[in-house]
């Protein structure tokens, strides 16, 4: 129960983290390098392959990060523009 707990608060911190920039492109590129990273970390962390966690965070981070709006999210320009 513990692991389940754990992986909904990852969920919830990689959706929140997902949204960087001001184009629906740049926020699911920058949601996906998030979560990913932060999927790789909470995998290792709960036991897990940090592999799996860092595709399944990257899916979840540049899907948050395309379906926000510019209006929900706006944290300036990405580091690589």
């Amino acid at each position: 129960m513990r692991k389940i707990q754990n992986a909904m608060v990852a969920v919830v911190v990689l959706t929140s983290l997902a949204a960087c920039g001001n184009t629906k492109g740049d926020r699911a590129l920058s949601g996906g390098a998030i979560g990913a990273g932060a999927g790789a970390v909470g995998g290792a962390v709960l036991g897990a392959d940090p592999i799996t966690g860092a595709v399944l965070g990257g899916v979840v981070g540049a899907a948050a990060g395309a379906v926000t709006k510019n209006k929900d999210v706006d944290l300036g320009e990405p580091i690589w523009k």
